[in-house]
């Protein structure tokens, strides 16, 4: 389970109700846990940030799309004026590290004031000294980085190092699949051939589920198949490509009715994503999955499924969950779950006496124990 590239360790300092936060997940399956508001999702949103920041870059349109940078920092800009973060990714030879500190700036904007980079090889003592990218930037400059060829005005900086840390970390996805309203990408036309990947909010499922049905026909059933567990009245979906646009709709295994996505329950739809999502060919998955609340509307055999699928999953890519399910809790084991509270406005994590509950799990499952508050963070 560890041949793949994951993250080792994140510190966070700064960030919404993450004022000082680090976590080391595993390799596989993680499950953060914890009351409303105690900072679960606000470690999901770092994820949507980070991607902004690298993918597309437009840290500048996520900070306005989100508030503006006051909104950002814990506190706001008086009582933190300043986000830091840095984030170990293990691979097979080594650990690729990434750090940036981003400051608030008039009128409401963020800039870095430290952005750099390192790769330490696993057969070699100690860690490499950071390439660092300098201070005074709006956008993050480690995907420039990549491109140099190693000359010119900045000759110690290894574009390769750069490339390598910008693919691993671009390579780390956060899903949500909330919403399923009037205005729902779910209930719109979608290009056909936009299936290399799933979107993270799922808009493009539709062409996903086209594609798979063409190239990777026993996926499909697969996911069919789980979704029929849940939903019995379903038989398949029936996408068609119009003009180069495909839309979501399945057929009714009780009558010949095709159903849309706007005929279709929130519920429902979020588990057509989650089912989807979680049986991909390795080809169009990356290589951490964030998921947040994925229980959301899900009747309780679809969160169960929902369960089995993230750790079949796991075995091959890290998966990090944030969840207030208890029977979404109950999938997982004892060292998977890390339970979030908020003290004074601030996420803690709270450790877990390992023996002590092992003997209450002799009775109790998992999430019995949340619910009695013998893990904290009380659902």
């Amino acid at each position: 389970m560890t041949d793949h590239a994951h993250i080792e360790r994140i510190h966070i300092q700064g960030f919404r109700s993450l004022a000082d936060v680090e976590l080391s997940p595993g390799a596989g399956a993680n499950v953060l846990i914890g009351a409303n508001g105690s900072g679960k999702s606000n470690f999901v949103k770092f994820f949507d940030m980070l991607s902004w920041m690298l993918k597309s870059r437009r840290l500048a349109e996520f900070v306005g799309l989100e508030g503006g940078a006051d909104d950002q920092l814990h506190g706001g800009n008086d009582t933190t004026p300043r986000l830091d973060a840095e984030i170990e990714i293990r691979t097979g030879t080594g650990r690729n590290d990434y750090r940036f500190k981003l400051a608030f700036a008039h009128p409401d904007r963020l800039l870095f004031i430290d952005e750099a980079f390192r790769y330490s090889r696993d057969d070699l003592e100690g860690n490499a000294p950071w390439n660092s990218l300098g201070s005074g930037h709006r956008e993050a400059l480690i995907v420039d980085a990549g491109q140099l060829n190693g000359e010119g005005p900045a000759p110690e900086i290894r574009p390769q190092t750069a490339r390598t840390v910008t693919h691993l970390l671009r390579d780390c996805t956060a899903y949500q699949f909330h919403n399923t309203g009037a205005t729902s990408k779910f209930k719109k036309n979608c290009d056909a051939d936009d299936h290399a990947y799933m979107r993270a909010d799922g808009g493009n499922l539709a062409a996903i589920l086209y594609r798979l049905e063409q190239e990777h026909l026993r996926r499909y059933d697969v996911i069919c198949r789980h979704i029929r567990r849940v939903l019995p009245g379903f038989d398949r979906f029936e996408i068609e490509e119009q003009y180069g646009k495909v839309a979501l709709r399945w057929r009714s295994r009780h009558s010949d009715k095709t159903y849309g996505a706007h005929l279709t329950s929130d519920g429902s739809l979020r588990f057509f994503a989650l089912a989807t999502l979680l049986n991909l060919p390795a080809e169009m998955l990356p290589g951490v999955l964030l998921l947040d609340e994925p229980e959301l509307g899900l009747h309780p055999k679809a969160v169960a499924l929902v369960g089995d699928m993230i750790l079949a999953l796991a075995e091959s890519r890290q998966v990090i969950v944030a969840t207030q399910s208890p029977l979404l809790v109950d999938a997982f084991e004892l060292d998977q779950v890390f339970v979030l509270e908020l003290e004074d406005g601030r996420t803690v994590t709270r450790p877990q006496d390992a023996n002590q509950l092992r003997e209450w799990l002799e009775d109790y499952t998992l999430g019995e124990l949340w619910q009695k508050n013998l893990l904290g963070g009380r659902p």
